[in-house]
Formats: structure tokens, C-alpha cells, sequence
């Protein structure tokens, strides 16, 4: 038994309001998206992983003793991280305006 394949054009006003697809109505908000190309996001969270490890810096020692210096090496590897992922939106919000696809 084959795989039935369906592809519905379905085609939308310039206006938001309601759209009609098949047997159902939808309400649609005029609303502008609030990131789109993921920058501030990804500032938002390099910044609280950073912030985070600077202020468990002066508990070294009480986090040594407790074993849990992982905490200071998991929020620095989530700043590193943060890094990349900031330099990949930069890079595809570059290529998005430069009219490029980009590449994952």
C-alpha cells in the first residue's frame, strides 16, 4: 500500500482576518512577529548564562566543597555556546537581507 500524497493551495488574503480552509474558519491578528531572526534571543540568554557564572565566581571555594563546580563550567559552556549561536544568527540575518540562502 503506497503513501497518498495531498497538497492544498490554499490561497490568503492580503488582509488578515478570516481565512477560509476547508470546512473551518480562522481569525488571524495583524500582529508583526517579535524576533525574527533570533539575535536578541540568543543576547538575552549569553548574557544570563554569563552574569551567572560571574556571580558564582566569589563561591569557588563553598561549590568546590560541595562538589558542584560543574555549575561554573556548565554556565561558561553556555556562554561559549551562546557565542556560536550568536555568530550563526548574525550570519543568516546577513545572508536573509542579502537575498542568499543560507547554509545550516
Amino acid at each position: 500500500m503506497g503513501l497518498l500524497r495531498y497538497r492544498a493551495v490554499v490561497e490568503l488574503p492580503s488582509e488578515p482576518g478570516q481565512h477560509e480552509i476547508g470546512n473551518r474558519t480562522y481569525i488571524v491578528a495583524n500582529v508583526e512577529p517579535l524576533d525574527v531572526d533570533g539575535i536578541r534571543t540568543v543576547q538575552v540568554g549569553l548574557a544570563i548564562w554569563f552574569l551567572t557564572f560571574l556571580a558564582l565566581l566569589p563561591f569557588w571555594g563553598a561549590l568546590a566543597d560541595a562538589d558542584r563546580t560543574w555549575w561554573l563550567w556548565t554556565c561558561l559552556a553556555g556562554s561559549g555556546l551562546g557565542l556560536f549561536g550568536l555568530d550563526y544568527c548574525r550570519r543568516l540575518k546577513a545572508a536573509r537581507s542579502a537575498g542568499r540562502p543560507h547554509r545550516h
